[in-house]
């Protein structure tokens, strides 16, 4: 079969590899039907951080059909549509145990420790398989993934009603984020990035305004209204330090993209003003949810994101992304009907 697999740094490679043979115990096999390309994966290809495995086959954004199913595994069959859980998680540590399996003490994430979704085939555990709504087209149900990602920082800020948030970088993440807060928050919502362009469209993919990262100026279509709530969703270190600085006090800032680098931070800031710093990571139940808000917002899902009809795209889809030249803010690879 084909897969795309990441060898090292740099280094990744379309290449024709064995199928996986039958399902063990407890795991299915998966026909991928799409995946898509996360910041993560762009990050991993870049820096070589999270490479366990040589080589790996990435991607853990995807859907697929059941092909095959292992001894003991119930619930699921030949035939079921399904997305994928990236979360490795063991179930057995005190934070499993607890349902954090997040932040499992032994977390991986499919594509890393197990093979992913880049490849005709994946084979998985069961436990990371969720039907989904047969209606999905393919590249929408592959949206799971990031959308339980949002939903998950959506619920971490957990806004008051009627309070207006602020989404600090309008990649995949931060667009999700604010879709979902346009249906379940009643707030205003401002969307500023480095891309205006780009600000503009998911502010109106989200019914919001764009903005400049900017104290005086954030301020400007908020009439007098406080500004306590803020995602950050680029991870740069230079926009986490002025989102902090334009909350007003009492302010709650979730923080969801991959960062670089360390923020000087005076912590008489977050005293003085209450200032609660939240981190984001993955999801803990929200993938069932997600899934079932894929067919309300399926419309909105396909302004912004590109389709790329084979695995022979992933590379080109790479080198795009990382140098800033796609037009959309999502891309799919489309893998089979």
């Amino acid at each position: 079969m084909k897969a795309v697999r990441l060898h090292d740094a740099l280094d990744l490679r379309v290449e024709e590899i064995e199928s996986p043979g039958p399902p063990p115990a407890g795991s299915v096999t998966i026909d991928v039907r799409a995946a898509g390309i996360c910041g993560s994966d762009l990050h991993n290809f870049r820096t070589g951080q999270w490479i366990s495995r040589r080589p790996s086959t990435a991607g853990h954004e995807f859907c697929g059909r059941i092909s095959a199913i292992g001894e003991g595994v119930e619930g699921l069959a030949v035939g079921d549509l399904v997305v994928a859980d990236s979360r490795y998680y063991c179930g057995e540590c005190n934070a499993c145990r607890a349902g954090w399996t997040n932040v499992c003490e032994r977390l991986g994430f499919v594509g890393e420790v197990c093979d992913g979704g880049f490849a005709e085939q994946s084979q998985l555990p069961a436990r990371l398989v969720r039907k989904h709504d047969p209606s999905l087209v393919p590249a929408i149900a592959a949206m799971a993934e990031p959308l339980a990602v949002a939903l998950h920082a959506v619920r971490r800020l957990s806004p008051r009603v009627g309070e207006a948030v602020i989404v600090i970088g309008c990649g995949s993440i931060g667009c999700l984020c604010g879709l979902l807060l346009s249906r379940l928050h009643d707030g205003k919502l401002l969307f500023a990035d480095m891309n205006v362009d780009r600000a503009n469209m998911v502010a109106r993919i989200c019914g919001g305004a764009a903005v400049p990262l900017d104290k005086v100026k954030t301020r400007d279509g908020l009439d007098g209204a406080s500004l306590r709530y803020a995602f950050d969703a680029t991870g740069n270190t230079k926009a986490i330090e002025q989102g902090i600085e334009i909350l007003d006090g009492g302010g709650t800032f979730a923080l969801v993209g991959i960062s670089h680098g360390k923020i000087d931070l005076d912590p008489n800031t977050l005293v003085e003003r209450e200032i609660a710093l939240v981190g984001c990571h993955a999801f803990e139940s929200e993938l069932g949810d997600a899934i079932a808000l894929l067919p309300e917002l399926q419309s909105s899902l396909l302004e912004f994101i590109d389709v790329r009809p084979s695995l022979d795209d992933i590379p080109d889809a790479y080198r795009q992304l990382s140098e800033g030249r796609a037009t959309k803010l999502k891309t799919i690879i489309r893998i089979a009907d």
